[in-house]
């Protein structure tokens, strides 16, 4: 007897031992009657489960189930689209629907929701104040009030960075939560994902949390990411930059180590990519404004497409139009460049920016959060 009350003590980790179904009790205010409500969850290979539909009556609803361990729901409504993601587990749960904004939508009864909620709280807190310096950013005139517009600048990118860290961050410091470890697998599915910092996250979770199939499938997906991972960690924030050389405009080549400055941009575009060629005079500013001070810029052309008739005319034009006055390279080989595939690059326009020692301290910054940080090492 004593074994299994501490067991169940255990287990309020984020789990009521006293109760072995979910009860949804559904408030839905200007729903009408009819309208069909399906909850799913997602199985140990990602694919979601129907795991109960209801129908609208009197703006109520309600469902019944069973859930082996907390994980993540999701409300879907008549095929719309719309759905409401929340903490499943067994308790009673009230879901008070706001048909505006399902985002806003209340739900109480869960322990896990409550940390899901203390998460998404904290994400908006982020956001918010983002927003207002953003606005703030706006509306200042560059012309007579560069040094406040700059420090704003430094602000939204270091809100960029909370936002990016938050989820992590939420992970180390709730490693007793049910809602962490589901936050690990949704997190696993984004194209941005430190990968290194959430196997180290999931290896520090409360180990009866990392019993059931879902925290196995999640290690799983750790594993075969830890292992992509593996092949890119030289450039990782803090690695040195591999050198790299490729012929520039007129045949010869030039290495990255030979153009290296205070700081340095290596910067990979075509000149068939619209967005590549929209960043440009973004780039060519940059360039304009810090190059005095110490900034170099090495860009690297995807050019070489199969259906380019003419790819170095292409290239070299693109050049002159975007006014890209520093150093150009490019083997217009397209995917075959061996450059692309030594910096294992998935898409364009894309830019690693380089310490004074080479080191990568950045990636894939844009506009003005380019520039702070450019102007922040320049002043270092």
């Amino acid at each position: 007897m004593k074994k299994i009350i501490v067991a169940c003590l255990a287990l309020t980790l984020m789990f009521n031992c006293n109760k072995n179904e979910f009860t949804i009790k559904g408030i839905a205010k200007g729903f009408t009657d009819g309208t069909v409500i399906q909850l799913e969850t997602i199985d140990e290979n990602g694919k979601p489960i129907i795991k109960n539909k209801a129908t609208v009556k009197n703006e109520t609803f309600t469902m019944k189930g069973q859930v082996m361990y907390p994980e993540v729901g999701f409300l879907k409504f008549d095929d719309s689209g719309s759905n409401l993601t929340f903490m499943l587990e067994n308790s009673d749960i009230t879901v008070d629907l706001i048909k505006e904004n399902l985002m806003v939508s209340k739900v109480t009864g869960s322990a896990t929701q409550d940390d899901m909620d203390r998460f998404q709280s904290g994400f908006r807190v982020i956001i918010d104040s983002s927003r207002r310096v953003a606005m703030q950013y706006r509306k200042i005139d560059f012309r007579t009030k560069s040094k406040e517009r700059d420090s704003l600048a430094k602000l939204i990118s270091a809100y960029g960075e909370q936002i990016i860290e938050h989820p992590l961050n939420f992970v180390k410091e709730n490693n007793n939560s049910y809602f962490s470890l589901n936050l690990i697998g949704l997190q696993a599915n984004k194209p941005k994902f430190n990968v290194k910092g959430f196997v180290e996250a999931y290896n520090n979770l409360n180990p009866s949390l990392k019993e059931n199939l879902r925290a196995k499938s999640i290690k799983k997906t750790l594993d075969s990411l830890y292992t992509e991972y593996k092949k890119t960690e030289h450039l990782e924030i803090g690695r040195v930059a591999p050198n790299f050389e490729a012929p520039t405009q007129d045949g010869s080549l030039l290495s990255l180590n030979a153009v290296k400055g205070k700081v340095t941009l290596i910067h990979f575009w075509a000149a068939w990519s619209l967005p590549s060629r929209e960043e440009n005079p973004n780039i060519a500013r940059i360039y304009s404004k810090y190059h005095d001070q110490g900034l170099e810029i090495i860009s690297v052309s995807l050019d070489g497409i199969s259906n380019q008739e003419n790819p170095k005319a292409a290239w070299l034009e693109a050049i002159e139009t975007d006014q890209l006055i520093w150093n150009n390279v490019s083997y217009l080989n397209n995917a075959e460049d061996p450059i692309i595939k030594l910096y294992n690059l998935n898409g364009i326009p894309s830019v690693y920016i380089l310490d004074k020692d080479g080191k990568i301290v950045a990636k894939d910054l844009r506009n003005y959060t380019l520039q702070s940080k450019v102007e922040e090492l320049l002043k270092d």
